[in-house]
């Protein structure tokens, strides 16, 4: 089983799939590897594509002191790149991998070729809001599949888009189970980030891609991320939630190819 070691000893579990420069994808809160697992093969074609488990989900370990940091995360995405020998790899966040990609660029900025952060936010103390309601809802705990697949389709995609691939909604989210310790360490991680004081030291070619019908990272935070980050360029899909990669596979997957292939490792 591929495992790469984090700096606290922690087991990272990661997949390698394509060829070309590499590409890593880092998935956001409670979600391990196989949340690409449906769209990486259109990254694949072109690119080395590694993506991995964050610690807390899927095959990795999950430790449970100290607290869950984004930024400890990126930690853990650079031991992944060391224990691959990749000196330099584009890399694509979305939501909280968003928030982890952040720190790559603020702390490793000299392994990435261009960045992709996708339906993320630079942190509570800084962000705009989602609607209350949404919260309560993105918060509470499904009590059986349906509830949870009532629960996560909404909030990612349009109703008719979710209804109609039902399978899909539970490969992502429920056949994908969390302990509530990990869950917990998680949302924690997440609620804490805050990289407003440092987005203006990412120099690495930014692309800042968005739904623009997203209810959990709505799209304000989209455009203050665009701002902060010197020479980021902004791309909204008009009509997209928060799981604009599926439902929108073709138009998002050839805007992040058209950046990479813009921006290519030197």
């Amino acid at each position: 089983m591929p495992i790469a070691a984090a700096a606290d000893g922690t087991r990272l579990y990661f997949e390698e799939i394509g060829e070309g420069e590499p590409l890593l994808l880092i998935s956001g809160q409670g979600l391990d590897h196989g949340f690409w697992d449906p769209i990486r093969e259109g990254f694949a074609q072109t690119h080395r594509v590694i993506s991995f488990d964050n610690r807390g989900t899927g095959r990795s370990d999950e430790p449970h002191e100290p607290p869950y940091t984004t930024r400890g995360m990126a930690a853990d995405a650079v031991a992944v790149l060391d224990h691959l020998g990749v000196e330099r790899v584009h890399a694509y966040g979305h939501s909280m991998g968003g928030r982890i990609a952040q720190w790559l660029g603020i702390d490793h900025g000299d392994r990435l070729g261009a960045l992709v952060l996708g339906g993320t936010t630079p942190g509570s103390a800084h962000g705009v809001a989602r609607p209350a309601a949404v919260t309560a809802r993105f918060v509470r705990r499904p009590r059986d599949e349906q509830e949870a697949l009532d629960k996560w389709g909404p909030l990612f995609f349009s109703a008719d888009w979710a209804a109609a691939h039902q399978d899909l909604v539970r490969r992502l989210f429920v056949d994908n189970p969390l302990s509530a310790a990990a869950r917990r360490l998680h949302y924690g991680a997440s609620e804490g980030h805050d990289s407003w004081a440092d987005l203006p030291r990412i120099s690495c070619p930014t692309l800042v891609l968005h739904g623009g019908a997203d209810v959990l990272n709505v799209p304000g935070n989209a455009e203050l991320l665009a701002e902060r980050i010197p020479g980021a360029e902004l791309r909204m899909l008009p009509g997209a939630g928060h799981g604009y990669q599926f439902e929108f596979e073709a138009e998002a997957t050839a805007a992040v190819l058209d950046f990479l292939a813009r921006h290519p490792l030197r």
